[in-house]
């Protein structure tokens, strides 16, 4: 099934995902249709995020995505109005104006599961879908 997502810098080499963070989980958001990912990015962008953009993807491809990202994935029913937390993260995961090279590498102690290479070939697999 299709559904949409938001990212940041689509089709940039600095592209990021949007996601909820809940107790220490964050969760992407698929929503069923276009319109409401549409008024969930906008919504977004009055709360002073960067302007994201609605991309369809096939849910199983988020859905692996986000597994080996650890994340979770939410399916977001057509209708159903979604509304950003009022309390946002106080520092991005992700930085708009940085470039590839210049992301900090995770660190030493935090547990993952993928290596780099795992990583890289599944941001390729994302890429291509777009």
């Amino acid at each position: 099934m299709r559904v949409y997502i938001l990212l940041f810098n689509a089709g940039t080499d600095n592209e990021g995902i949007h996601s909820l963070k809940a107790n220490g989980r964050n969760t992407v958001l698929m929503f069923e249709d276009e319109d409401d990912a549409l008024r969930f990015g906008l919504m977004l962008e009055a709360q002073d995020f960067p302007s994201p953009t609605v991309e369809a993807i096939e849910d199983e491809d988020v859905m692996e995505f986000c597994q080996g990202a650890g994340f979770d994935c939410k399916l977001v029913p057509t209708g159903t109005l979604v509304t950003p937390p009022e309390a946002m993260v106080d520092a991005m995961d992700w930085d708009p104006d940085q470039k590839p090279g210049d992301r900090p590498k995770p660190p030493a102690t935090s547990p993952s599961d993928l290596s780099d290479a795992e990583l890289a070939d599944i941001r390729q697999r994302l890429e291509r879908l777009l």
